[in-house]
């Protein structure tokens, strides 16, 4: 007989104990235990309970890869890997109002082309779901809806329909009739998640969830959750910015850390094919402080401006102030370009900051970085045709970065005639209308503009 087991879980990490305690002894949340009747059944079923040979041999398995369906959206294609694969489990969090439920439309009347599409709503009627379609355009589309929170009755709608894709917004809503626990809660979040985990690999249905994010920005409910999927989607956007990034922190079947940018209009999520032209300021002049490089994400590479003030310091403590930039990293930079390359800034208040709102987390930038900062010294503009990119060392050495072929050709792409690499990464034929200075030392590198 199924028994019943009381337990107290963490609402922050997820984490049990057997009785109530203030502060979790796993995470340190204090007042985060919360009561969970969890009902167990010790026997056991299928093919193990009858001793039979479940396995199946990797030759057997190793066949052609299944065609993937196309979301509509090339970004999001590109995010996923190349689409989206059938019996996968694939999870978006982003922000409030950022867009989420918006790509999941008009995914969902993209993707109906491939097959059945079930769209599962837990926050809205369906009667505002329509009223969303319509003011995207997207009232004719057959995708089916259904507007229930209990992912039992969801899996059976789906598979009765013998949906292809299914969408579930959001997952937080969501509740089992095994747990005796309120929508949203640590173990309704686990338990619904491997119910449509184990729908999905057992049907090939693809399975998209929709999750919300807490204050820090991570999806709402323990790391486990995403653990349990294929794919981690996150939506990155600045306050008042129009433009969406949809980045990938985890995919069993493509790169990881690859973005996709959108532009949110009236009409709904628009793709932006050409995101460097985003994060570029066209000058009428050269202005210094500014210096072009090439950051790399996942498998695209973006131009993106890198901008450093240096102005006389009001007090005797002079501020070292990042924006889109690690502030540790940059203190060390201006560190080495001191002793390296001879620039004052121990007077300088110093700022530094990446235009368009763009997080540089590689170390392609430094020789930008210590580039821009001279510039804004000295008072003497880089030209607008130059791009630098290369990793900067203690010592003053500049080294070579990943994929720096496909960084030139991005640049060549957009009109840079100048580029001054580390000397590892020219090429041995730079790209046409590109001349490229290989550079070993800082001090070379400020002395070849």
């Amino acid at each position: 007989m199924a028994k019943s087991k009381q337990v107290f879980v963490c609402q922050n990490c997820g984490a049990a104990a057997p009785k109530w305690q203030g502060q979790c002894a796993t995470c340190g949340e204090w007042n985060t235990l919360a009561a969970e009747v969890l009902s167990t059944n010790p026997r056991k079923t299928g093919s193990a309970a009858r001793g039979e040979d479940a396995s199946s041999s990797l030759a057997a398995e190793a066949i052609a890869e299944s065609p993937r369906l196309g979301t509509g959206s090339t970004e999001l294609d590109r995010v996923l890997g190349g689409g989206l694969v059938l019996g996968s489990v694939t999870l978006i969090g982003g922000d409030p109002g950022i867009g989420k439920s918006t790509l999941m439309l008009q995914s969902a009347a993209a993707l109906n082309t491939a097959g059945r599409v079930l769209y599962a709503t837990g926050e809205e009627s369906l009667k505002q779901v329509a009223l969303r379609a319509r003011r995207l355009g997207l009232e004719t589309a057959t995708a089916r809806l259904i507007a229930e929170t209990c992912v039992e009755e969801i899996v059976a709608a789906a598979a009765g329909l013998s949906a292809r894709v299914l969408i579930v917004d959001s997952i937080q809503t969501m509740h089992s009739e095994r747990v005796e626990a309120a929508p949203g809660a640590v173990s309704q979040l686990r338990e619904c998640t491997a119910e449509l985990v184990r729908f999905a690999k057992a049907s090939g249905t693809a399975v998209l969830l929709v999750g919300h994010v807490t204050k820090e920005g991570q999806i709402a409910g323990p790391r486990v959750l995403e653990h349990m999927v294929d794919t981690v989607l996150y939506f990155e956007s600045d306050t008042g910015s129009r433009y969406r990034v949809l980045r990938s922190v985890k995919n069993r079947f493509g790169a990881a850390n690859e973005i996709g940018v959108f532009a949110m209009l009236e009409q709904g999520l628009r793709e932006v094919t050409n995101p460097s032209a985003i994060f570029l300021s066209h000058h009428a002049e050269p202005v210094p402080g500014s210096v072009i490089t090439v950051m790399r994400e996942g498998t695209r590479s973006l131009l993106i401006e890198v901008q450093v003030l240096a102005d006389e310091a009001l007090s005797g403590n002079p501020r070292r102030v990042a924006v889109g930039i690690d502030g540790n990293r940059l203190t060390m930079l201006l560190a080495v370009a001191h002793r390296h390359g001879g620039l004052l800034l121990h007077g300088q208040d110093v700022f530094a900051n990446v235009v368009g709102g763009v997080r540089m987390a590689e170390t392609a930038g430094d020789l930008a970085i210590v580039m821009a900062a001279r510039s804004s010294l000295n008072d003497s503009p880089v030209p607008n045709s130059l791009i630098a990119f290369g990793e900067l060392g203690l010592a003053g050495e500049i080294r070579p970065v990943p994929f720096g072929e496909e960084r030139l050709r991005e640049a060549a792409k957009h009109g840079f005639k100048l580029a001054v690499v580390p000397e590892a990464n020219v090429p041995k034929r730079p790209p046409e209308g590109m001349s490229v200075r290989g550079v070993t030392r800082l001090n070379q590198a400020l002395e070849a503009f």
